[in-house]
């Protein structure tokens, strides 16, 4: 199964300083919320000065769309290598996803979604950050449609919805630590959605 790429956001000039100021970034606005998050802080973290971060990016608002487009590009770089590596079966393709899923959110989800996290303090449709927010969720839909079209099942938007709240409220609950064992039993749940939905009659 393909899995298209995030959007490109290249124009910035990638010079040392400026990936410096991404990773100091990235690690700042994750650990302690964006708001919470100053520019002087970034720049200390980083080693450049303030005028430097302000050259590369122009200014906080797009330091924070840089940030989450590219944990975005990170998180369908690892989901495409877990998907290729699966077999072609819904089965296999949906429990490649959960297994990536708790993959990455071991690795670099342990303190929940960044994009739910960035959604509660950015609340404005006009923020550019709420559009990378927005398409990064639509996206893991159209995956699970994907996965679900695939599956032979009668009635595949209502499987693709729901695959999309389970594995949404996943990634809540293990950022939370309630249960302790999310994403095991996501996986039990998602592959018995798929299998109750593959056996239920079509639509009258």
């Amino acid at each position: 199964m393909l899995v298209d790429t995030a959007p490109d956001r290249s124009a910035i000039d990638w010079t040392p300083k400026a990936r410096a100021v991404l990773a100091a970034a990235s690690e700042l606005f994750y650990a302690h919320g964006i708001h919470a998050v100053g520019v002087e802080a970034i720049a200390e973290r980083a080693g450049v000065t303030k005028k430097t971060l302000y050259d590369r990016f122009g200014s906080k608002e797009r330091l924070v769309v840089e940030y989450l487009g590219a944990r975005d590009r990170r998180w369908r770089e690892l989901l495409a290598d877990r998907l290729a590596a699966a077999g072609p079966g819904a089965a296999q393709q949906l429990d490649a996803v959960l297994a990536a899923s708790q993959e990455w959110s071991l690795a670099e989800g342990f303190h929940g979604c960044a994009m739910v996290n960035a959604h509660a303090e950015i609340g404005d449709p006009a923020d550019p950050a709420h559009g990378v927010i927005v398409e990064q969720k639509r996206w893991m839909l159209r995956l699970f449609q994907r996965i679900a079209a695939s599956s032979g099942a009668p009635q595949p938007d209502h499987l693709a919805q729901a695959l999309h709240l389970l594995h949404e409220g996943t990634l809540v609950s293990h950022g939370i630590g309630v249960p302790g064992d999310a994403f095991e039993r996501a996986r039990e749940a998602a592959l018995s959605l798929l299998g109750a939905a593959r056996s239920s009659p079509g639509p009258a």
